[in-house]
């Protein structure tokens, strides 16, 4: 212990009563009253007196460890420090950053208590060294490890993605597993940046500094409670409020609390939904009603659409057939178009439905999703849900007006717009076409194929055969434009009458013969072949002309029926009676004739 006398010792009094004038020359303080002091009480009392002294201080300074986080008061702040005394024997100063908020402001004020730790107890310069922000994260810490022990809820905010999960910022950095995250596997992880969540600390290791979380853990140990209560209170035709929580191309999820439920994509809406994607969005918040609960699976399957009445149930009133609608074109098939009549109701205006006259090959042609038409209902079947629309029965059939415009035996023009193999369309009025018939296009030509009579785009004129208004079809010809040769044929010859004519082409059952430009008859077999009756066989050949003689005129068929043979037996007769005229046996020569015929 350091001599009381010497200089670097505090100059206090002794307890009792001094005398402070009265001083011995040795500087020693003389009583006033007592007893007179023998030699070495002076030691005595100033020893005891620095005792005391130094145990003052000690508990005034008190000895503050090093890594000890300790309450201080704020003394002073300037533009760059703030002054904190510890009850130390100097003061500390921490830089001003720590103690500024976000938006920059100094949050502290003299007088204010704050928590600092003690890194060193001097620096270089004598000053206690202290960090606000240490010892906020020591305190953390501790905070940590009871969260752990008390298995307490901790709140973070997600920080960024790392390998094998997230970094959360719980006042300091931790890690939440990827796998810990929920309670189904999360794609993206990306999404959560920036969120608060709440979890559970499952690990923690501060000397090493690692802090492992869990929301998943916390999500089961909820979902379980509310579970329970849910499932207490389950039962088919229930309303519960519910969370979408994940949306299918065939559906939703529902979180009813603590169990799911799908709501299926046709209980949905009374109306038509092409994705579920197009009512409802993830963490919607929607009212739904149990159709059916498995308590054995606990499967819950959930409705919507039966939360308001079915429009279908009042379609008849609504619809009649024959009753004109106005409709919003929703969706365009290959065979149609639905049209939406109210939320729940559609129709369908089929293909054929569209137009008198055009050929629609696709409802592109003729509408547009969103457009909104009118239309005609023509059939209604309720039970199926189906309503038949028109489209084309708004306006007038131009094809009921067409057999005035263009009666029977009338002409037209118009321009070929397609050939086929049966005939030639021909474009009678806009979107209107007839049909001239291979048939119809020439009276005594054999037309193999309509391109020998017409070409696509050529203008011609035709004559109008029939109008089938019901069915749409103009039937039209070519040939009736000039006179019919076999009308003229038949008006001048008769059965009997010899004719010539040329062999065209031979078969097997007899040889077609060209009697006038576009006319042929039929010579059959038996009746140029005189050798089936033992005479003598004629042999025909093509492009030369023979004598022969009509046995057969058929007008509606248009068919002739000709002979050589026949001609040859008038001719014999011929010479046998100019022969016969003079004896008998020109009488038996006949009669052997007769017989053979």
């Amino acid at each position: 212990m350091a001599d009381v006398n010497s200089n670097n010792s505090p100059n206090l009094a002794a307890e009792g009563s001094t005398n402070p004038e009265g001083q011995h020359e040795g500087g020693e303080p003389t009583p006033t009253t007592g007893t007179p002091m023998e030699p070495g009480d002076q030691l005595d009392a100033d020893s005891a007196e620095y005792a005391k002294l130094l145990d003052f201080y000690d508990s005034s300074f008190r000895n503050i460890a090093e890594g000890e986080v300790v309450k201080g008061t704020v003394l002073k702040v300037t533009e760059s420090e703030v002054i904190v005394d510890v009850g130390y024997k100097s003061e500390g100063i921490i830089g001003v950053q720590e103690f500024l908020d976000e938006n920059g402001q100094v949050t502290v004020q003299p007088g204010d208590i704050v928590d600092v730790l003690l890194e060193r107890t001097e620096d270089r310069d004598g000053y206690v060294v202290l960090s606000r922000e240490k010892a906020e994260k020591m305190k953390i810490w501790d905070d940590v490890e009871k969260a752990y022990a008390d298995r307490k809820v901790v709140i973070g905010r997600v920080i960024e993605r790392i390998k094998g999960g997230l970094a959360v910022d719980i006042g300091v950095r931790a890690f939440l597993p990827g796998s810990q995250v929920d309670v189904r596997p999360v794609r993206n992880l990306d999404a959560l940046r920036g969120q608060e969540l709440r979890m559970r600390v499952i690990k923690v290791n501060k000397k090493r500094g690692n802090i492992v979380l869990s929301r998943k853990v916390l999500l089961e140990e909820e979902n379980a409670e509310k579970k329970k209560h849910t499932l207490e209170t389950l039962a088919d035709g229930k309303i519960l409020r519910g969370v979408v929580k994940n949306i299918t191309d065939y559906g939703a999820f529902i979180d009813l609390g603590g169990i799911d439920g799908l709501l299926h994509i046709t209980d949905m809406s009374w109306g038509r939904v092409g994705h579920p994607s197009e009512l409802f969005k993830v963490n919607d918040e929607i009212d739904v009603i149990v159709l059916k609960y498995d308590a054995a699976t606990e499967r819950v399957s959930l409705g919507y659409k039966q939360l308001s009445s079915d429009p279908w149930s009042v379609v008849a009133e609504r619809y009649p057939v024959g009753i004109r609608v106005s409709g919003k074109v929703v969706s365009l098939t290959d065979y149609g178009a639905f049209i939406e009549l109210e939320p729940g109701v559609e129709g369908l205006i089929h293909v054929s439905e569209m137009s008198w006259s055009k050929r629609v090959k696709h409802p592109s042609k003729i509408l547009n999703v969103g457009d909104t038409v009118e239309a005609l209902v023509l059939g209604l079947d309720p039970q199926a849900r189906r309503i038949s629309l028109g489209l084309k029965q708004i306006g007038a059939n131009p094809w009921q007006e067409l057999a005035g415009r263009y009666p029977v035996g009338s002409r037209i023009v118009g321009k070929v717009r397609n050939l086929t193999e049966f005939g030639a369309f021909v474009e009678v009025e806009d979107d209107i076409d007839g049909l001239i018939h291979i048939s119809d296009m020439s009276w005594s030509k054999r037309v193999k194929h309509p391109s020998e009579v017409l070409k696509k785009g050529d203008k011609v004129e035709a004559v109008v055969l029939n109008i089938d208004a019901e069915n749409q079809r103009l039937s039209l010809g070519l040939k009736q434009l000039a006179t019919d040769i076999w009308d003229e044929f038949f008006s001048r010859h008769q059965v009997g009458d010899t004719i010539e004519g040329k062999v065209v082409r031979l078969t097997n059952f007899g040889a077609f013969v060209e009697l006038a430009e576009g006319i042929e008859g039929l010579i059959h077999v038996s009746e140029f072949d005189e050798s089936q009756a033992g005479g003598e066989k004629i042999d025909l050949a093509v492009e030369q002309t023979y004598p022969m003689k009509i046995i057969k005129l058929s007008p509606t068929e248009r068919k002739i029926g000709l002979s050589i043979r026949a001609l040859r037996l008038d001719q014999d007769r011929a010479d046998w009676q100019h022969y016969t005229d003079g004896g008998s046996v020109g009488a038996t020569i006949a009669e052997h004739l007769k017989n053979l015929q």
